[in-house]
């Protein structure tokens, strides 16, 4: 089976291309759409101009194609993107998106392909553990939930804060997996990558309740 994945850069969109590896399917291609709305119903917007860096250490050809970001109208952005490529389906890293699963299903049964979402309904308190167990390791790029605060952003979720990051997010009720984008990870680590990709320079934006981090600079390690 030849897919190509929907990345972001995020722990569910590189953790769903892990888990299809095992399958035994042949990950041909990483496509992600850079949006110029940054509010996109259906895109991730930050820190995506680090992605070259993440395909590179994994070894796969990445895709990438600017939308509008215009609700619906950037499904026909994604839909250009899949239709030229030689596969027979695409996976993506949605947990529990109804908006997000459905579009790219109905994207992938307009032009023939089929859809897998390998990280569907899990249980996003032991998919987060299983991501580190894995030895996945990533950092907080940003947050946009009451209750997770700036100490959290820039924090990297590994093996030793792992359960105390589940209990606080359940203590606020911020959905583990960050699912309704209460926050954003990036990967730094993970068995698919030939090195670590290390945030040598950041810049951190904190607005009140919310904030973000600019990754400037990586290196491989």
């Amino acid at each position: 089976m030849r897919v190509a994945a929907l990345v972001s850069g995020g722990k569910d969109s590189i953790y769903a291309v892990y888990i299809t590896i095992q399958y035994g399917w042949d990950v041909t291609s990483l496509v992600n759409l850079v949006p110029f709305n940054k509010d996109s119903w259906m895109f991730h917007s930050i820190n995506l101009h680090v992605l070259p860096a993440v395909a590179d250490s994994m070894g796969i050809k990445l895709i990438t194609k600017r939308t509008g970001g215009e609700k619906e109208r950037e499904l026909d952005d994604l839909k250009e993107v899949l239709r030229n490529l030689p596969i027979d389906g695409v996976i993506s890293g949605a947990v529990a998106s109804d908006y997000q699963r459905s579009r790219i299903n109905h994207v992938c049964d307009e032009i023939g392909l089929k859809s897998f979402t390998p990280l569907w309904h899990k249980n996003p308190e032991q998919l987060l553990r299983w991501q580190v167990e894995a030895g996945f390791r990533f950092i907080i790029v940003s947050i946009s939930a009451e209750g997770l605060g700036r100490e959290w952003l820039g924090a990297e979720i590994n093996e030793k804060n792992v359960g105390d990051f589940i209990e606080h997010c359940k203590k606020n009720r911020i959905h583990v997996a960050g699912e309704g984008g209460e926050f954003e990870t990036f990967v730094t680590k993970s068995p698919l990558y030939d090195r670590e990709i290390r945030v040598s320079n950041a810049e951190v934006v904190w607005k009140r309740d919310h904030g973000y981090m600019v990754i400037r600079k990586t290196e491989k390690v």
